[in-house]
């Protein structure tokens, strides 16, 4: 593999290929994830949600606390990905199985955001000070790939379960959104109005219309 230039030491780690991976030289349009697969400003938000629903979990009789957070661990985790919002539905669900009766679901949402908040806020404002670079808080080689596919013509498009207003500015702070052109989508409040699946269909429609060719990439990291 070649290895990436920039500013970032050599690469040592284990890279895995999917069984079917190979060239794809007809791409023409990449989606990216955010959280994890670009950005590392959230980095350890499970740290933050995880301690939350133990928290507000009714306990069980007989069930201690580490039996508790493996449940809440394995609910957060099989719907990571996904708008934050549903979590926060799975919890009131757990809430309500337990025989207490939930807060709405949104009520969770912005607790668990003011909490993150509290984790994150030094690296934002190190950023927006200029303590930490950019390229501190991005995925190893996130910028030169970016930077490569851009010089390519590629048409780069980014949707993330994280809130858009802080997609959007996190992007900017990180100096990644330059690339993406104005094309970032982020979840809502109103979350039946979002979700990755919509942000890809609306995409296609809209390039289908004015292109009859080309290829599709999109990349997560989980």
């Amino acid at each position: 593999m070649q290895q990436l230039r920039g500013n970032n030491p050599p690469f040592t780690g284990l890279i895995e290929f999917t069984p079917g991976f190979r060239p794809r030289p007809e791409i023409s349009h990449v989606l990216f994830d955010f959280d994890g697969t670009l950005s590392l400003i959230r980095q350890g938000w499970p740290e933050v949600m995880v301690p939350m629903f133990v928290e507000l979990l009714p306990p069980l009789a007989g069930e201690s606390t580490a039996d508790v957070a493996r449940l809440a661990l394995d609910d957060i985790m099989r719907l990571n990905g996904k708008q934050t919002i549903y979590q926060m539905l799975q919890l009131a669900e757990r809430i309500r199985q337990r025989g207490a009766e939930p807060r709405e679901p949104l009520w969770y949402k912005h607790e668990y955001l003011r909490r993150l908040d509290v984790m994150i806020r030094d690296r934002v404002e190190g950023l927006r000070a200029g303590r930490l670079q950019p390229d501190d808080l991005l995925v190893y080689g996130t910028r030169q790939l970016l930077e490569h596919l851009h010089v390519r013509g590629l048409t780069l498009y980014l949707a993330s379960g994280t809130d858009e207003p802080f997609v959007k500015d996190e992007a900017e702070l990180l100096d990644v959104a330059r690339y993406f052109s104005g094309r970032i989508y982020g979840a809502r409040d109103d979350y039946q109005s979002f979700s990755k699946q919509i942000v890809i269909d609306r995409i296609l429609h809209a390039w289908t219309i004015g292109s009859d060719s080309g290829c599709w990439a999109s990349v997560r990291t989980s």
